[in-house]
């Protein structure tokens, strides 16, 4: 019986379920932003240009955390970082609610982002490690909800918070919410035990985040995964944080109108994900293949949002959501296949932290945009490369080549050449 198929303590459900809540805080709170934008500008008398500093300064902290944190989920647990940067985003998400200006708020962003990066790391490691290769394509296609589920609660909720008390008190009751959550982690949320035959506990023996990331820059695989994921994140996190201040300025609808429409955005995406998760692992297609058509139609479906008229919003927004967000759990798949076990935690976080950088520069770019030409269309179209040059990335990407990650120390002395013994493609 080899590792993949050992047999795994019934509590790995409760573990998925954890990592499900655990992303979708994460998701929600980044997406807070998007909802208060326009207050946010109103109250402190801030730019757009500005605002959009806000959410760089997030994800300037959420790189960074991205980076250091998978390979301190390594070496000292994924759930008890997990417990811990919960406990410190709780704090800092409910001070956000009482900033009193410009610089306060982008040094509370930046802590916040900080302490809410290493969760992509923490639970790509923990479902690695308490689910078998047989089950871990199923895992990662239900913890890939989070992102579009977060859309349609923040788009319903937040504006119903923030119409009836204010975007403080959003900030707040999201700050008491994240601390119940910390708590959960802490009570419930478990590393694989110590009991486990040894070669689970040998495949997931650590290397350094200097190794890791030298062994990355050499791979041509990893370059074009990395860059190919840059694109997929700055087209969706662009749109999920600019979609209900465009639509507002650009054509007149309200906040609640506004977060209607982002909210069917991500019911279309929460549907059609796990769907294709599922495709993927059915279909004689390669992954990157799936990943590519995902990405040439977001990019197209971003120029027909800016393009068509407001009442067709609604038609649209599911459209644009499906191919927004259906590439992620292939995304997740080809990663973990790249990766293997042997640095899940830092590899995956350094992988991530990278996606994550089209968060940080895209929210400043799109509101430079829309700022100078005051065009829907002009934003939407800066949306949209993204995806495009993505696809070209994931096109280029070879076929099952034995990564430097996967390369385990010695061979096992049975004779035999190595080479024969691949990388099983796409076989979650």
């Amino acid at each position: 019986m080899t590792a993949q198929d050992t047999p795994q303590p019934a509590y790995r459900w409760v573990i998925l379920a954890l990592a499900f809540l655990v992303l979708l805080t994460s998701f929600s709170i980044r997406l807070a932003l998007s909802n208060v934008a326009i207050l946010l500008r109103d109250s402190l008398s801030l730019s757009a240009t500005a605002v959009g500093a806000f959410v760089t300064a997030f994800y300037i902290g959420y790189v960074t955390a991205n980076a250091v944190g998978g390979a301190i989920a390594d070496r000292i647990g994924a759930s008890r970082v997990t417990s811990l940067a919960l406990a410190s985003l709780a704090v800092f998400t409910f001070l956000f609610g009482s900033i009193g200006g410009a610089v306060s708020g982008l040094i509370v962003q930046v802590a916040m982002g900080l302490s809410a990066g290493v969760y992509f790391s923490a639970t790509t490691k923990l479902v690695g490690a308490w689910f078998p290769l047989r089950e871990r394509g199923r895992a990662f296609g239900i913890i890939s909800m989070p992102s579009s589920l977060a859309v349609v609660l923040a788009n319903t909720i937040y504006p119903l918070i923030v119409d009836l008390w204010s975007w403080e008190t959003l900030y707040r009751v999201l700050g008491g919410y994240v601390a119940v959550v910390a708590l959960l982690c802490f009570l419930f949320l478990r590393d694989l035990p110590t009991a486990q035959p040894k070669a689970v506990a040998r495949a997931g023996t650590a290397i350094s985040t200097g190794q890791a990331m030298k062994e990355m820059l050499k791979d041509r695989n990893f370059l074009l995964l990395a860059i190919g994921g840059f694109g997929g994140s700055w087209g969706t996190w662009g749109f999920a944080f600019w979609a209900n201040a465009l639509m507002v300025d650009g054509h007149g609808l309200s906040v609640v109108e506004a977060g209607r429409i982002t909210a069917i955005f991500g019911i279309g995406a929460l549907i059609a994900k796990p769907l294709y998760g599922l495709a993927s692992d059915l279909l004689p297609v390669e992954r990157k293949y799936m990943v590519v058509a995902s990405y040439v139609t977001f990019a197209a479906m971003l120029l027909v949002f800016g393009l068509i008229r407001p009442e067709w919003l609604f038609i649209a927004a599911p459209i644009l959501g499906v191919t927004a967000f259906v590439y992620s759990p292939i995304m997740s798949a080809i990663l973990t296949e790249m990766i293997g076990q042997r640095a899940v935690g830092t590899a995956a976080g350094l992988m991530n932290a990278f996606w994550q950088t089209g968060s940080v520069v895209v929210p400043l770019v799109v509101g430079a945009v829309f700022q100078l030409t005051g065009s829907f269309m002009a934003a939407f179209a800066v949306l949209a490369l993204g995806p495009a040059i993505g696809s070209l990335c994931m096109a280029a990407i070879k076929k099952t080549p034995e990564p430097s990650l996967r390369r385990a120390p010695p061979p096992p002395p049975l004779g035999g050449r190595r080479r024969k013994r691949t990388p099983r493609a796409h076989s979650d």
